[in-house]
């Protein structure tokens, strides 16, 4: 079974399963794995560790249990495992910011989350870690041709922004192209939220409109990782799948203009495999 397809399993394992004693042996049996590669897998798949993860599951699952019951604070928490009442209110309050007898007191509601979805990429073992797949190389250079805008991942619903402006590019470019589609962010000061996006196509077109540019992306060093599916929905789960590279590779970003490019398969379809390319400073040899 492919590693992520174990973790989706366990995840509905886990929450079919929320009321029992749980542990990382009792799950890691359940798929036949040891304790010791399954909490590596999850920790890197989840961005999180297996005990972290059944503390915010029975959390959200104790919010149903307050709002719609007549059950006693205390029989939830001894319900959903919690060693005692004082331990489940500690951990609700530092997770949602109210105490579950204010919640039950107050005629507000807290969303109870679904099943998290588990992100597709390679993995690989490094010293007995388990990261995101990746290769270090040279981004070659190349020209991009596209439509320029800037989104602030704080504010704005960034994916439906950057979906609005590809449509705008692939709209306006001849309908027998194909290949690749490149994604160009750029943080617009340190630290910032706000991000400079160039979407375009490696092809010499010619739109008279505002917001169209040709950009010159130089050739760098960089770490490139393999992804599936949409990195807009993805973004926290690549920055955890960045630090860990980070620790595990002892590597260092570069300062560079460039925050990252996504380089998509295939032009007409954003859903395609994509890679991401991250600028990595070059490590002289002496």
């Amino acid at each position: 079974m492919e590693h992520f397809k174990v973790i989706e399993k366990s995840l509905v394992y886990i929450e079919n399963n929320i009321e029992e004693s749980l542990s990382l042996d009792s799950v890691a049996n359940r798929f036949n794995l040891s304790k010791y590669y399954f909490h590596r897998l999850f920790s890197a798949m989840m961005g999180c560790s297996l005990n972290q993860y059944l503390l915010s599951r029975r959390l959200n699952a104790s919010v149903e249990l307050i709002q719609n019951e007549n059950r006693s604070l205390t029989d939830i928490a001894y319900q959903l495992n919690f060693g005692t009442p004082s331990s489940f209110t500690r951990a609700f309050k530092r997770e949602y910011g109210i105490t579950p007898s204010l919640l039950r007191g107050k005629n507000e509601t807290i969303p109870q989350l679904p099943i998290p979805s588990v992100v597709q990429r390679m993995i690989k073992n490094i010293n007995g870690d388990i990261v995101t797949d990746f290769t270090l190389e040279e981004f070659k250079a190349v020209r991009i041709c596209g439509i320029a805008f800037e989104v602030d991942i704080a504010t704005e619903d960034y994916k439906a922004k950057i979906q609005a402006h590809s449509k705008m590019l692939l709209n306006n470019i001849d309908k027998t192209i194909n290949g690749s589609c490149y994604v160009i962010y750029s943080n617009c000061q340190p630290n910032s939220t706000q991000f400079k996006v160039l979407f375009g196509i490696p092809h010499d077109i010619q739109i008279e409109k505002p917001y169209y540019f040709t950009f010159d992306v130089p050739q760098f060093f960089c770490a490139k990782f393999k992804y599936f599916g949409d990195l807009i929905d993805i973004g926290d789960v690549f920055m955890t799948d960045f630090a860990r590279f980070l620790k595990i590779s002892r590597e260092d970003t570069d300062n560079s203009d460039i925050e990252l490019i996504q380089v998509f398969e295939n032009l007409h379809n954003l859903d395609s495999t994509y890679h991401i390319y991250v600028p990595i400073k070059k490590h002289q040899i002496e």
